[in-house]
């Protein structure tokens, strides 16, 4: 008798996840910009998973409206999935609401678990072929080097930096888990989109002429992206 193949596996993964960080109490201001903001970039969240930050106003006693939060994303085609720190009270109202609870505190512990030698870093993803549209690439735990063109409607995602030595006409996502040293260089801009740990710039009116075609690096300073022409 020999035992069958069990029907599922569970493990731990490690995926990208949008974080929106709640710096107001304020609901109604809150709906109110994330809806201009939701509206201005009509199909880039589409089926994205999103978790709420609540750090910043764990002591706040605003009671969060998750459900119509939860809903107004939905009509933008964002998912909000669970909700980060917060208070005990913030945290009963959101699992009301069924949302997930992710905690914002290493899960693993240094002195309990003592890493025997240092981590290495992961070699670069290297991609020497054009990146179509609809194509997604993600670099994860590295950077990404492309080194053919990235069309329009493709999407480079990478945990550290990304390199394109080529024409960029897609997006390019550089420090998607929050990584804010994280840094873009391209030969040629000509992007869709550009976002380092969450902070992004679309270019619906076109990309502006002092950089546009030109090669560029793209970093934050502070909360402010910087597109830099070489």
């Amino acid at each position: 008798m020999t035992l069958a193949e069990p029907a599922f596996k569970i493990k731990i993964a490690n995926l990208p996840l949008w974080v929106i960080h709640v710096h107001s109490n304020n609901m109604a201001q809150i709906k109110r910009q994330l809806a201009s903001r939701l509206s201005q970039t009509p199909d880039f969240f589409s089926h994205t998973p999103v978790v709420l930050g609540l750090s910043a106003v764990g002591n706040s006693p605003t009671k969060f409206d998750f459900a119509a939060l939860t809903t107004l994303m939905w009509e933008h085609g964002m998912r909000l999935i669970g909700v980060l720190g917060g208070s005990a009270e913030q945290q009963a109202a959101a699992t009301q609401a069924g949302l997930s609870l992710f905690p914002d505190t290493p899960l693993r512990n240094a002195t309990a678990f003592p890493d025997p030698s240092p981590a290495q870093p992961l070699p670069p993803l290297v991609i020497d072929k054009p990146v179509r549209a609809g194509q997604k690439i993600y670099a994860e735990n590295t950077d990404l080097v492309v080194l053919a063109i990235v069309n329009a409607g493709a999407e480079l995602i990478a945990d550290g930096d990304i390199h394109v030595y080529a024409p960029l006409r897609g997006r390019a996502m550089a420090g998607a888990q929050g990584n804010q040293g994280a840094r873009i260089f391209v030969q040629s801009l000509e992007a869709e989109l550009l976002s380092i740990a969450g902070c992004f710039q679309m270019f619906e009116e076109g990309i502006p002429q002092n950089v546009r075609n030109h090669p560029v690096q793209v970093y934050l300073d502070e909360a402010r992206l910087v597109i830099q022409s070489y």
